[in-house]
């Protein structure tokens, strides 16, 4: 749970008004708007930026990165169907909100970001606000076997197609929520794990991302 004397009071109303603009765009997991009504998003943004802090709009982080659109990070969450307990692996940490949003909810939170400056900062707000979750440096693409399998896995940046490691670190009825597409435009895709060697594959809005840069995803900045 996020730390109180973080959370900045003068914010509340500000983070009511943003969830009842989700749920007029279709978020109805509550356990997600709740998520979202809790964590102090302004802490993950720079400080000239604090007063956009709770706008349904995405923002610069730095290193060409952006904090998603709150929406987005609902849909993607509500998508992802998580459960208390579960185990969660996290492609893209950026600033680190996706990941408080996932805490918030109960999981057991991994998350990879390829940027060292970004998974700095990231760790160092997420300690600062109590979330306890695992996270490393490193390439997003390839997952993180050493905790496989998860119960679900969200990619928050654009890839070019299906990441296939990220499905075999998939848990049997895990989930996997990731944007594919070209760097205009990615069709949001959940691919649910039936079996050993059985999936189903789901295609949802459209969105627009960073691209997912590694080795099984884009190979360098368009």
């Amino acid at each position: 749970m996020a730390n109180s004397s973080r959370t900045n009071r003068k914010f509340t109303n500000r983070r009511n008004r943003l969830v009842e603009n989700l749920r007029t765009k279709g978020i109805h997991d509550e356990a997600v708007l709740s998520a979202i009504n809790t964590v102090p998003r302004h802490v993950f943004i720079d400080t000239a930026l604090e007063h956009r802090a709770y706008e349904d709009s995405a923002l610069p982080i730095g290193k060409g990165q952006t904090i998603s659109q709150p929406y987005t990070v609902a849909a993607q969450t509500q998508l992802l169907k998580v459960n208390p307990g579960d185990k969660i692996l996290e492609i893209g940490t950026g600033s680190g909100y996706q990941a408080a949003i996932l805490c918030e909810m109960g999981a057991d939170v991994y998350s990879v970001e390829r940027h060292e400056e970004l998974y700095l900062k990231a760790r160092e707000i997420l300690q600062s606000l109590g979330y306890r979750i695992r996270i490393k440096w490193g390439d997003g693409t390839l997952g993180w076997s050493a905790y496989a399998p998860y119960d679900g896995i969200v990619v928050t940046a654009g890839a070019p197609v299906i990441p296939q490691e990220l499905i075999r670190q998939l848990n049997i009825e895990g989930r996997l929520v990731v944007p594919v597409g070209d760097n205009e435009k990615q069709l949001m895709t959940r691919i649910t794990r039936i079996s050993e060697d059985a999936y189903e594959e789901e295609h949802f809005n459209h969105f627009k991302f960073v691209p997912l840069i590694g080795e099984k995803g884009w190979k360098y900045e368009e």
